[in-house]
């Protein structure tokens, strides 16, 4: 490779409960077009719309766990019971004196490891909602993989990301959280280094890359979630986005 294209797909309208994605993308798609080999991002929240996956707090009667943590973090109630519903467990919660609301690390129910288990109040498209993470990540980039590669006729891979935040880093970046043909990471063991050395644990975590290298060209304003790569050497693979969880006995905190 000598380079590698990036572009953010524009014309994708805001979209709503129940919207056929693969029509809008592809429609979307039609005037940059698409190449064998090509890999699109998409922010997750386009998806988590098309299937309903957004909350309105008015519904929402918080429990007496919701209650107690809301009161320790300053947090709105309904939402803290959003966020335990949409996890399996509760990592640990702190609230910094000079932070209005504190914040909540979840193990989210897909075992991702997020602030608030990834609820999120923007781009929601209403107030008074929260939206969450697709119910199955993978199957979504799968379906929107499969109808894409039909109507282009190309061999297609999708990578639907989200905003993390990282152990003892500050900021966010993108990550993976579903996958469709691209792998999870590189396995490069046993391989020789520039030198000649055999490599021993190296293993590039190629979904992440995309998915943070999308965040260079997408911005929270920009209604451009889709982003296409163009030029990248890769196999086809059958990872799911779970493999690039760590296991839990593999935690050295």
């Amino acid at each position: 490779m000598t380079g590698v294209e990036l572009t953010a797909v524009p014309g994708i309208p805001d979209i709503q409960p129940g919207d056929d994605l693969v029509a809008i993308i592809a429609d979307a798609l039609a005037s940059p077009g698409l190449q064998d080999g090509d890999i699109l991002t998409s922010a997750h929240k386009i998806f988590s719309k098309a299937e309903g996956q957004v909350v309105a707090l008015g519904d929402i009667v918080p429990s007496t766990e919701a209650l107690d943590y809301a009161e320790a973090l300053n947090k709105d109630p309904r939402k803290v019971e959003v966020i335990l519903r949409e996890s399996a467990r509760v990592v640990k919660t702190f609230r910094h004196p000079h932070q209005n609301e504190g914040v909540m690390i979840c193990q989210h129910r897909l075992g991702f490891i997020s602030a608030n288990a990834a609820v999120d109040e923007s781009n929601t498209g209403a107030d008074e909602t929260v939206i969450l993470l697709p119910k199955d990540p993978d199957a979504s980039a799968r379906r929107l993989r499969d109808g894409l590669q039909a109507r282009f006729g190309v061999r297609l891979g999708v990578v639907i990301t989200d905003t993390f935040g990282r152990p003892w880093r500050l900021g966010q970046v993108n990550v993976a959280i579903g996958l469709a043909g691209v792998p999870a990471t590189l396995h490069q063991g046993g391989k020789p280094d520039a030198y000649g050395r055999e490599l021993a644990v190296t293993e590039p975590a190629f979904a992440d890359e995309l998915a943070t290298a999308s965040g260079l060209v997408v911005g929270k304003a920009a209604q451009t979630p889709v982003v296409r790569f163009r030029g990248l050497s890769w196999e086809t693979s059958n990872d799911n986005a779970a493999d690039i969880l760590r296991p839990s006995k593999e935690n050295v905190f």
